[in-house]
């Protein structure tokens, strides 16, 4: 059986694209002109970033999906 890792993302409106970050994965950061472009890239630069972890002996961290939570903290403007 294929072992399966699920990662956060971040999916944030930028200047008419949509950029996408993975806090468990710092060095993967992309973006697509649509939500669904930017999420298809997002699957193939964690694939590639575990690819180089892997390859390189690094960590792979757990999947972090189902433990992540979105949190608004709101301060004041001035």
């Amino acid at each position: 059986m294929e072992e399966h890792l699920a990662y956060a993302v971040v999916v944030e409106p930028d200047d008419g694209a949509y950029s996408i970050i993975v806090p468990a994965l710092p060095e993967v950061h992309t973006f697509g002109t649509t939500a669904e472009e930017a999420l298809r890239m997002a699957g193939e630069a964690i694939a590639l970033a575990l690819d180089y972890r892997r390859d390189n002996g690094l960590e792979i961290p757990p999947s972090d999906a189902g433990r992540t939570q979105l949190v608004t903290i709101t301060v004041p403007a001035a």
